[in-house]
């Protein structure tokens, strides 16, 4: 099933730049099809893929950090292409 995940990671701390610059880093070697935006990122591909990657890449940068918070909303159905209405 393809889905579209969108994903905003906030260390809490003052050098949160690193661990946010890191992590994009490992999403674009996945392969996946990503969007980039100053407010989150965007993951699209298959569902399962996805998460079994967000699982392993998740927990080693949660096991880094040691306040953090992590927002994902997903969708089904790969949004990538999605134009918004304009009136």
């Amino acid at each position: 099933m393809e889905a579209s995940f969108d994903i905003s990671l906030y260390p809490l701390h003052e050098d949160f730049e690193k661990p946010i610059k890191d992590f994009i880093r490992k999403l674009r070697a996945s392969g996946f099809s990503i969007i980039e935006t100053p407010l989150s990122t965007q993951v699209y591909g298959d569902f399962t893929k996805i998460m079994e990657w967000l699982t392993e890449n998740l927990d080693e940068t949660l096991q880094q950090e040691d306040h953090c918070v992590v927002t994902i909303k997903i969708v089904k159905g790969n949004r990538k292409n999605y134009k918004p209405f304009k009136s």
